[in-house]
């Protein structure tokens, strides 16, 4: 089998790849094989936050694409991740049926409870697999085009884009809360029971459902990968750098940069789509805008233009996260804040920069 050359020049790259070819085999072998008093057993909740780790890097990903390599910093991801959260929670609702606590064939128990008569029309379909991971990435991804196209087509850039996308969030996280929206209002989406038939508690499932995360997560790297690698990564770069020198060009920057800009969302949306089954919840509370900069942080921390980088710091950084708010949780906001002036005072490239200098200086 041949590599293409862009792939085989990314050594980073192949070493993440090598990485979670081994989590995709060793994971299910040490759940489903080894006995559970035996030290190297991993339990579902370890698979569960392994899996949770894997979509966490793949929205760190889709962040680092249009950060990173078009300078676009967006402050509300958390938005387009939530967003796919929602559409498969949606279908995970639609398959409890009458197992629910009020046993409606059709209405979600919170729609039971609020005194709805019948299901709302953008809730139809949502009982179909298919229709459920094609909302996935149609939802979010319109509405990243749609932003994106009169955002850009406006020349706004800089911290006035980032102030509106974290405006977006904001606004959809209040929307969100409303229980007039139909969408669980504070508790969201809850007590799903089963994807495709599968009991969603089996340990089974939560293998499957831990190794297509790293499936996506690949899938998105070389992605990612790949398109930075072509002539239009080469675009990006440039607009990045001089955004007034790619449009005397002649580049149609608006027109790059809203078809990125989707990309990225769609991206994140099946980062949350993947997030939602492992967690067995989504509320409103996945749009807070201080999810995104936690996940701005992630990329800075591994090293943003890299997307190694970008992986390598939402592994790291939610890993302490679990560790400090098991331990000493009232100070982790205080750590994370310290981490994000640390790197960037100390560390402007993030750990992948470091480890490059390092290996130019030997």
């Amino acid at each position: 089998m041949r590599f293409p050359p862009w792939l085989l020049s990314d050594r980073a790259g192949l070493v993440l790849l090598a990485v979670l070819a081994i989590l995709g085999i060793g994971v299910p072998v040490l759940n489903l094989l080894v006995p559970p008093d035996h030290p190297l057993h991993l339990t579902a909740y370890t698979v569960t936050l392994l899996g949770k780790y894997l979509c966490y890097a793949l929205l760190a990903v889709s962040i680092d694409l249009v950060w990173g390599y078009m300078g676009i910093l967006s402050l509300g991801h958390a938005a387009f991740f939530a967003l796919g959260g929602y559409c498969f929670g949606m279908y995970l609702m639609r398959q409890i049926g009458t197992r629910g606590v009020y046993g409606d064939p059709v209405l979600p128990d919170f729609m039971v409870f609020l005194n709805w008569s019948k299901l709302p029309w953008y809730w139809h379909g949502f009982d179909n697999f298919g229709f459920a991971a094609l909302m996935v990435l149609v939802v979010p991804g319109l509405l990243a085009f749609v932003f994106g196209w009169f955002a850009f087509r406006s020349r706004v850039s800089g911290v006035y884009l980032s102030i509106i996308t974290q405006a977006l969030t904001y606004a959809l996280m209040l929307a969100f809360f409303r229980n007039e929206m139909g969408f669980g209002g504070n508790n969201g989406l809850t007590d799903f029971k089963d994807v495709l038939g599968f009991p969603l508690h089996a340990d089974g499932t939560r293998i499957v459902l831990f190794v297509l995360s790293a499936l996506a997560l690949a899938g998105g790297y070389l992605l990612c990968r790949w398109l930075v690698s072509t002539r239009m990564g080469r675009v990006l770069v440039a607009i990045r750098d001089s955004e007034d020198r790619a449009r005397f060009l002649g580049y149609r920057v608006e027109r790059v940069k809203a078809l990125v800009f989707t990309l990225s969302a769609m991206l994140a949306a099946v980062a949350g789509a993947l997030y939602v089954p492992q967690v067995g919840i989504i509320n409103p509370g996945e749009f807070a805008p201080l999810n995104s900069i936690e996940a701005v942080i992630w990329v800075a921390v591994g090293g943003r233009g890299t997307l190694v980088g970008a992986v390598i710091g939402a592994v790291l950084v939610n890993y302490a996260k679990t560790w400090l708010t098991g331990a000493l949780p009232e100070v982790w906001l205080f750590a994370l804040g310290g981490l994000f002036v640390a790197v960037t005072v100390l560390l402007p490239y993030g750990l992948i920069g470091l480890l490059r200098r390092r290996e130019k200086a030997a």
